[in-house]
């Protein structure tokens, strides 16, 4: 069943260009859509309704958590009214996202006292940052559970129907949930995400992450790869391989005789079928190898896409983040993804405007790294400092609110005209689109994207949902690539 979807205006989705959004960005990939689980009817007497916020990561993570609840007795449902049990799974990348989920709370405690027996809980990253506060002193919630934690919410959840208050916020070195099955709450039948690795050992001064999610852990390869023929098996054509930094994952059998790293994964996913297309988030320019690219470029069916935040364009900046490159590393990643997978491979960006103690030279650096690595899309923000991260302990928020939003309007600015530069080289040429749904505007256009994650809108004719359709893309708006099949 495909689910309903919340959107709020928090962070924009992956398909769309040029997003901004108003804090500090992240290690991995965002996504706009707050979304809600779809019901699943057994007639189960237990019901749990979820709301995801934040990146592709935690609506994977939703989809592991409503695993293990259905097999400890709970049907899911997509009306709050309904549920025994409501979860947030919670970004906490920015100020504006956790405002968000605590006025959510808020509302849903409203509904509890018209049924008290509700139980309410929070997962993910706000889970580990703002525990006392939820459970204590606002009262908001019965339990908080981290992103390592979620194996032990039957016990959790024991304790609440017993009367009790109950946390678990540990951090793990080994927790991957590689044999947990998860439940596919937010797919369209036709795309499915696949965790390959959790946590993150990039200490960057402005991201909240490695706080929250712990140290950097790869899972089995043989497991991602069996959770691929898996996801063929029933029918779904696309997978997304995700991770805080993909390009670093590196799994090591307990006997020493087998190693992986990111590319080898990457290959052996590809070859599970050619119908099968791969794609990855997010990349961090200091690790994506030309190993990893060559095996793109052999592939046909791994999306030439690549998501590769820079974060600025100027190297002293650059080292206040603590980003580990400077700018000639990074344009130097971006000449060799040129050379090895064309002009036509898309790449992707997050930037920040006014980072500490940023000069309007330095501004303009990013500005002339955008104009040379002309980006097909975009996640643009101004910095917002995050408790407990390192810039916040030692760099000074020193560049007026004013001056920010100034220069990220500049970065946005200059974001579209490249975006519409790139969907321009699109007209003319024929694109392979996966066909992921209808259109939004009518039940007569189909839309999907072509392998370099380019939104497409064709007539309907007599394709279907997953089909596989060549498309002469005929004009171009600022977001969408308008054509016919042929």
């Amino acid at each position: 069943m495909s689910q309903p979807l919340i959107t709020l205006d928090f962070l924009d989705t992956p398909a769309l260009p040029t997003p901004a959004v108003d804090a500090a960005t992240h290690a991995h990939e965002p996504s706009g859509e707050v979304r809600v689980n779809p019901a699943t009817r057994t007639g189960r007497q237990r019901k749990l309704y979820i709301e995801s916020y934040g990146c592709q990561m935690n609506f994977s993570d939703s989809e592991i958590v409503s695993s293990i609840l259905f097999e400890q007795g709970f049907d899911t449902t997509e009306e709050l009214e309904g549920a025994d049990l409501v979860l947030l799974n919670t970004c906490s990348i920015r100020e504006k996202a956790e405002q968000t989920v605590r006025m959510r709370l808020k509302q849903i405690n409203g509904h509890k006292r018209r049924n008290p027996g509700l139980l309410v809980g929070v997962l993910g990253c706000m889970a580990e940052r703002l525990k006392s506060k939820f459970l204590e002193e606002e009262k908001l919630v019965d339990l908080v559970v981290g992103p390592d934690a979620y194996r032990d919410l039957p016990r959790l959840i024991a304790e609440v129907d017993g009367g009790q208050k109950a946390v678990n916020v540990l951090l793990s070195r080994e927790e991957t949930y590689a044999d947990i099955t998860p439940v596919r709450l937010n797919s369209n039948g036709v795309s499915a995400f696949i965790s390959i690795m959790r946590g993150c050992d990039n200490m960057c001064s402005f991201c909240v992450v490695p706080f929250t999610r712990g140290r950097e852990r790869s899972r089995d390869a043989h497991s991602v790869v069996q959770e691929a023929r898996d996801l063929v098996a029933q029918g779904y054509k696309e997978v997304t391989l995700l991770g805080q930094n993909v390009d670093s994952y590196k799994w090591a059998s307990e006997d020493g005789l087998e190693s992986v790293n990111f590319a080898q994964l990457l290959e052996r996913v590809a070859l599970v079928s050619p119908e099968l297309r791969v794609r990855f988030a997010t990349s961090h320019p200091k690790d994506i190898t030309d190993e990893v690219l060559y095996t793109m470029a052999r592939h046909e069916n791994i999306c030439k896409y690549i998501h590769l935040p820079a974060q600025s364009g100027n190297s002293r900046i650059l080292k206040l983040m603590n980003r580990t490159y400077d700018r000639p590393w990074y344009e130097e990643r971006v000449l060799a993804i040129r050379r090895i997978l064309g002009p036509d491979c898309a790449i992707s960006t997050d930037m920040i405007s006014g980072f500490c103690s940023e000069t309007e030279e330095e501004h303009q650096d990013t500005l002339s790294l955008m104009d040379f690595v002309q980006y097909d899309m975009a996640y643009m923000f101004f910095y917002s400092e995050r408790p407990g991260t390192l810039a916040a302990r030692k760099l000074a928020d020193d560049v007026p609110l004013e001056v920010k939003k100034r220069r990220l309007a500049e970065i946005i600015d200059r974001q579209q005209q490249h975006s519409a530069l790139r969907n321009q080289r699109a007209v003319g040429q024929v694109h392979r689109v996966l066909v992921e749904n209808f259109s939004k505007r009518s039940q007569e256009h189909l839309s999907g994207r072509n392998s370099q994650n380019q939104v497409i809108i064709f007539p309907k004719k007599h394709y279907q949902k997953g089909d596989y359709v060549d498309v002469l893309v005929h004009s171009s708006t600022a977001s969408t690539l308008l054509g016919d099949a042929v």
